[in-house]
């Protein structure tokens, strides 16, 4: 039987807490760190490896860790995931994310339909309508191929899509499978959309919005400027717009979209990069066979977090070393540092998919918690990251724990070699060198050139980001977050630290304000 315990109520957490401390810069250091390397690592799908040599953990702290899992129930938890019980409490609904890349345990049936198979529908009237496209047998009124898509979507509607956009487009340019250029709008500010719109071929372009309820303002907002451009064009914008929505959405059967894609309320937008959200996108953008591939590599990621031995479980694993960090280390913060620059947004998606999901101060039952959740999440690719922010991460006052991603080869293949190396071997040497800096540091007499080190983190490395690659890396940080919001027995598939605002700006539109609100409201002119 499942048990839903606060974090702090449990002995194991007692335990972990007594173990006594790893000296990282010392354990690092010499053959020492050279023997840890080796063993402190888990292989991952699609080629990847996760290692944490560089963690502030031991034999001791793994053991202790095991058994903070094995209370905590995590594998457990999973399973029930998985097999439909609602784990999303705060909303009372099913979490199924994982169902649209594959079917990891019993079959789930809801609102009448079983939802392996609904995902799946999804997915092939998504692949039928791109290949139309590209093949040109869904055309303009012109009769001229779409050579854009736009996407029109905010949160996880955009900032997942997005990511993997960027993430694959010079992969799939290499590899001949580039169809069409993707565009995103999201911001409400006009200047986002008029930017798209402005570097565009509006004629030529096929607009894709992105709404569960069909409500969404900033979505509906820029939905409204971008048919007010096809129309000032002279274009009919039913034939340049489809929809991702729910099947009861008011745009689900609308006349104004050439054609609608559904998925449903089991799907947080954060987690939704493997459904129709991410679907429609990428398939138009690269083909329908690209994103079964990013498929692919997701589902296969997701079959080794089912695995109930942690240390062949890279995503447990690296949750529970984030918790460790976070309540037992006390570090408030993590970097997400991909040496990779087609992984240049994966930061960002990141942030959003950690900090709405435990950015959490009650748990599962509304209760207040009294130990820390959800940490800072930040991050930019290496080695721009190093000419910003990492003087703070080295030399600051506050330790941040790190996660390095980095790849053996480029995506492109072109290269040049400058003193006797070429540039994917030096952003690799720099990945490199950034793990032992921070972790053994360098003494120096004088202070202002003294490194302390001591400062853990670990990377997961890949031959080369591919799509099945850029899939078991997602599925990897959604798998983790997952088991970090079992650990400290928050939902982390719901977001009511957005709403507030959102109904304060309709009052303030409304001129329905008084106090502070009503004066910010005359002084930005609203």
């Amino acid at each position: 039987m499942i048990k839903w315990n606060n974090l702090n109520t449990l002995s194991s957490f007692e335990n972990l807490s007594k173990v006594e401390r790893v000296k990282l810069a010392e354990v690092m250091s010499g053959e020492n760190g050279a023997d840890r390397v080796k063993k402190y690592t888990i292989p991952m799908a699609a080629g990847l490896s996760y290692n944490y040599a560089a963690k502030q953990v031991d034999d001791d702290v793994l053991e202790a860790l095991t058994k903070l899992a094995e209370e905590a129930q995590l594998a457990e938890k999973f399973e029930a995931l998985y097999n439909g019980e609602v784990i999303n409490t705060g909303e009372k609904r099913l979490v199924l994310h994982h169902m649209t890349r594959g079917q990891l345990g019993k079959a789930v049936e809801a609102d009448g339909v079983d939802k392996r198979t609904f995902y799946t529908e999804q997915q092939k009237k998504i692949a039928d309508f791109a290949n139309k496209v590209h093949a040109g047998e869904i055309t303009n009124a012109a009769g001229e191929k779409f050579t854009t898509v736009v996407q029109i979507g905010i949160g996880g509607s955009d900032l997942g899509p997005r990511a993997m956009y960027l993430a694959l487009e010079n992969w799939a340019k290499k590899n001949n499978t580039f169809k069409m250029e993707a565009k995103f709008i999201s911001n409400v500010d006009p200047d986002d959309a008029a930017a798209v719109l402005n570097s565009i071929d509006v004629a030529h372009s096929i607009f894709v919005l992105v709404s569960k309820s069909g409500t969404t303002l900033e979505t509906l907002t820029n939905e409204s400027f971008v048919k007010d451009a096809l129309k000032n064009a002279g274009l009919d914008a039913s034939k340049h717009m489809i929809a991702v929505t729910s099947e009861t959405s008011p745009l689900a059967k609308s006349d104004d979209y050439l054609a609608a894609f559904f998925m449903d309320d089991y799907i947080g937008g954060r987690f939704s990069s493997t459904s129709a959200v991410g679907g429609a996108v990428l398939s138009l953008a690269f083909g329908p066979e690209v994103f079964a591939q990013f498929l692919q590599g997701a589902a296969e990621e997701d079959k080794l977090a089912m695995n109930k031995n942690v240390l062949e479980n890279p995503e447990m694993l690296d949750a529970l070393i984030g918790v460790y960090e976070r309540n037992v280390l006390g570090y408030p913060s993590t970097a997400v540092l991909p040496y990779s620059q087609a992984l240049s947004r994966f930061p960002a998606h990141l942030q959003q998919l950690d900090m709405e999901s435990n950015g959490k101060s009650v748990n599962r039952f509304g209760e207040a918690v009294d130990y820390p959740t959800g940490p800072v999440i930040f991050g930019e690719p290496g080695t721009n990251g190093q000419h910003s922010f990492y003087q703070l991460l080295h030399q600051g006052t506050d330790i941040v724990p790190l996660q390095f991603v980095g790849f053996k080869n480029s995506q492109i293949g072109t290269d040049v070699v400058i003193q006797d190396s070429t540039s994917q071997q030096k952003l690799c040497a720099n990945v490199a060198a950034q793990i032992v800096a921070f972790a053994c540091g360098k003494a120096d007499e004088n202070k202002n050139k003294n490194f302390e080190g001591g400062r853990p983190s670990s990377i997961i490395i890949g031959e080369e980001l591919t799509p099945e690659a850029l899939g078991a890396l997602l599925a990897h940080f959604e798998n983790k977050i997952m088991f970090q919001g079992f650990v400290w027995n928050v939902n982390s598939f719901d977001q009511e630290g957005v709403q507030l605002g959102k109904v304060l700006a309709k009052r303030v539109l409304a001129h329905e304000t008084d106090g502070a609100l009503k004066v910010f409201s005359d002084l930005l002119n609203i």
